[in-house]
């Protein structure tokens, strides 16, 4: 049998680095390239979105921004797909039950992340639990099917302004609105010029420096009688603040509402003017009466009425009115020859 030649301790010392420098080199890549350290200083989450957009497995995961994980597994869960991933331990007191998570970008061609909420309410959610989902900005395809929609919804737009369709396409369309609108900026234009001119009251009150401080003086006078109402002074003024006038204003309102109440229930003489029909009724028959004999003194029925309508009447009493007066007159100039007084003495 051959001799075994045992290991030198130089040849084995030489496989013993070279084992340390393998592993050191692995440690080294797993920590610059792993995303988050060693397996022990990491732990596994789920959380299930209703479209995993373009998060893939080794798409990173960001909490308040900051990447702390990467994405390892992705399967359906029913409708949603169900995404596993792994952050750094140190993350485990910020990822809370209160968390959400969303689905973010990481660029403008839309590689997917996976955002998650820092909160400090809460409890930390343990080892593989489901952190809330709580939607999240939308990602670069949504924008542009907004985008589309938003084309579209112009086009219409733009459709119907050609079709002369509402205020807008009126405008566009519709000769005599422009032409409208053209004589309305004249005039305006006109109105302009006149004011600058000093056309009209408030071109002069515009361009007439008297008128202008005229208006101040007076504007400067009503503030001060403003003022001395506010003070209190002159007749007006204690009108305004003396408490008296207010109590006698409302003993008046009350005594008016007194008044009035007393009226709807038929009491004094004007209540019962108001309310009895039965004193109505007798107004009313006066009322008739009175029409009556006014038809008949129209008629000429009566002394009065053939005073007031027969002329032949009216002229004697004038006539006898004439001569009386004439009668009066002789006796005030010879007044002996009427009045002869005789005494005889039996």
């Amino acid at each position: 049998m051959p001799r075994t030649r045992s290991l030198a301790w130089s040849e084995l010392k030489i496989g013993v680095l070279a084992v340390i420098a393998i592993a050191i080199a692995a440690a080294l890549i797993f920590t610059l390239g792993g995303e988050g350290g060693f397996f022990w200083e990491r732990y596994a989450l789920k959380v299930r979105f209703p479209n995993a957009a373009s998060v893939k497995p080794g798409s990173p995961v960001r909490v308040a921004g900051v990447e702390v994980g990467s994405v390892t597994a992705m399967r359906f869960e029913g409708a949603e797909v169900e995404i596993t991933f792994e952050i750094e331990e140190s993350m485990r007191e910020r990822v809370r039950t209160t968390s959400v998570a969303s689905i973010g970008s990481i660029s403008l061609l839309g590689e997917g992340a996976v955002d998650i909420t820092a909160r400090t309410d809460g409890t930390p959610v343990p080892d593989g639990g489901v952190v809330p989902y709580g939607g999240g900005a939308g990602s670069l395809t949504d924008v542009t099917a907004q985008a589309t929609r938003g084309i579209e919804e112009l086009s219409g737009l733009i459709k119907d302004v050609r079709a002369g369709k509402g205020t807008a396409g009126r405008l566009v369309t519709d000769e005599s609105l422009y032409v409208d609108l053209r004589d309305l900026a004249k005039a305006a234009s006109g109105v302009v010029r006149r004011l600058n001119d000093g056309g009209g009251s408030i071109g002069r009150l515009i361009n007439n420096p008297t008128m202008a401080r005229d208006l101040e003086t007076s504007l400067a006078n009503l503030s001060e009688v403003t003022k001395r109402l506010s003070a209190g002074e002159g007749s007006l003024g204690q009108l305004l603040r003396d408490d008296r006038f207010a109590r006698t204003l409302t003993e008046t309102t009350e005594n008016l509402s007194s008044l009035t109440a007393r009226l709807n229930r038929g009491e004094g003489t004007a209540g019962k003017l108001l309310t009895d029909d039965a004193l109505y009724q007798r107004l009313t028959g006066v009322v008739e009466r009175f029409e009556r004999v006014a038809a008949q003194v129209s008629d000429g029925q009566g002394s009065v009425g053939r005073l007031l309508n027969d002329r032949q009447l009216y002229e004697n009493m004038n006539e006898a009115a004439g001569e009386l007066r004439s009668l009066i007159a002789d006796i005030r100039k010879d007044p002996r020859k009427y009045l002869n007084v005789k005494v005889s003495i039996f």
